[in-house]
């Protein structure tokens, strides 16, 4: 039964940009049942919009006769810190002044959410994780975990991620950001302000979150004699609609600036050295039609892993390939997970 619990960290919590949030909780839910050997963890970080019900978005990897299956593994998301599923967030309410954060929530990192992981990891009492997972942002989170925590995390995955944020990603943030400033709203202490921003901005996000093909084949208008009211754009206003139902522009703002400032060699020498401290087996899976990810970004992190395997993921769904190929991941994943670990004693030099 998948149960849905809140850990309360009551201390002073030091950011990485210097800041700190006076103590904070996490909102997780465990699936399954911890075994005698305590060696059957699996523990998942969501992607960006994503929650802690993993079923509902990784239906195809998560549940009863799937590659995890919590009859065999104890399955463990816990929402982002930053998140508004229930974790600490802009619309929490700040101990220290008894009123909603909003503009005045600090700046977070994937480097300071996987520290909030780690400390619930601790209360679970959890010392190893068998396979650690993410996609997208949440591949970030699993991969910073697997550097920071190198004798923890035994096998990792990371779908559709990277080591660093690239340029262009951090242009179309901004332009979402920027989206979200032109709402009249958004510099009010409201729950709700900024949402019709938040609906550009998602609306841009889709553009790159699918390729070229899939809006081809998803949004063509069948009627060639059509003026107006096309397909795609009422596909782009119910997107960007859909997601200001479920989410807010405070939280949306801060897990893009969390993207943007996404590097795990900062402090740690290099991004390749970086990569190297990983002791973790692991499965690095790319999408080829991925725009946001692209697959030379999942290259350069399997080639500076030194136990990594890579494999690609067949899509025309772009980015969003890594939630919606689901019979290749399980393919992928449950291959990978039936080897015997193995140390890899060569580094290609050419992708």
């Amino acid at each position: 039964m998948l149960k849905g619990r809140v850990f309360e960290f009551k201390e002073a919590f030091e950011l990485e940009s210097g800041r700190q949030l006076p103590g904070f909780q996490l909102f997780y839910t465990t699936w399954g049942t911890l075994n005698e050997n305590r060696d059957n963890v699996v523990w998942v970080c969501h992607a960006f919009s994503g929650n802690t019900f993993v079923k509902d978005w990784w239906g195809g990897l998560f549940g009863e006769g799937k590659t995890f299956d919590p009859a065999k593994h104890f399955i463990v998301c816990a929402n982002t810190l930053g998140g508004c599923y229930g974790s600490t967030g802009p619309l929490s309410v700040n101990p220290e002044t008894g009123r909603p954060y909003y503009h005045q929530f600090p700046a977070l990192t994937n480097r300071d959410v996987v520290k909030a992981f780690q400390l619930l990891r601790e209360h679970l009492e959890l010392d190893t994780i068998q396979v650690l997972i993410g996609g997208s942002l949440g591949g970030q989170q699993a991969l910073e975990w697997a550097i920071g925590e190198s004798e923890v995390i035994k096998r990792l995955v990371l779908v559709a991620s990277n080591a660093v944020q690239s340029p262009y990603a951090i242009a179309l943030n901004e332009t979402q950001r920027m989206a979200i400033e032109q709402d009249v709203t958004w510099q009010l202490n409201t729950d709700g302000a900024g949402a019709q921003g938040l609906q550009t901005a998602r609306a841009v996000a889709m553009l790159s979150y699918r390729s070229y093909q899939s809006y081809h084949q998803g949004q063509r208008e069948q009627n060639p004699k059509s003026l107006d009211r096309y397909k795609a754009a009422s596909y782009q206003r119910y997107q960007g609609e859909k997601l200001a139902q479920r989410f807010n522009a405070f939280t949306y703002w801060h897990l893009t600036k969390m993207l943007d400032s996404h590097n795990v060699g900062r402090g740690r020498g290099s991004v390749e050295e970086a990569l190297n401290q990983v002791q973790a087996q692991a499965l690095i899976i790319g999408v080829d039609s991925d725009g946001l990810f692209p697959l030379k970004e999942q290259k350069f992190v399997a080639r500076y892993l030194p136990n990594a395997t890579l494999q690609v993921i067949q899509s025309e769904q772009g980015h969003d390939g890594f939630l919606l190929e689901t019979d290749q991941l399980e393919k992928s994943i449950t291959s990978f997970l039936e080897q015997k670990p193995q140390r890899k004693t060569w580094i290609p030099t050419v992708f």
